[in-house]
């Protein structure tokens, strides 16, 4: 159990910090980290990392093509949640 939460501090400490270095970027019309590597790291255990930084800077707020995919990611995981606790009953 305690490696799995390592690896969750891990990949939101990692979403959070290239989230923000996006912005960086964006502010200073530099080559950007592509959105696939965003969700990507949100699916795969970092959307409580992507979320705070898209509040914190607000990274990607305005842009709806990507709160709509962000949300879809969220109703995966969620999704899988439940149908995880429910299957362990």
């Amino acid at each position: 159990m305690e490696i799995f939460l390592l690896y969750f501090l891990f990949i939101n400490v990692i979403v959070f910090i290239l989230a923000g270095y996006d912005k960086y970027k964006a502010r200073k019309n530099k080559r950007r980290i592509p959105e696939n590597t965003l969700f990507f790291l949100q699916f795969i255990g970092g959307t409580p990392g992507l979320l705070t930084a898209m509040l914190i800077f607000r990274h990607k707020t305005s842009k709806t093509s990507f709160i709509v995919k962000f949300a879809v990611i969220l109703a995966i995981q969620i999704a899988f949640i439940i149908t995880f606790l429910n299957y362990k009953k």
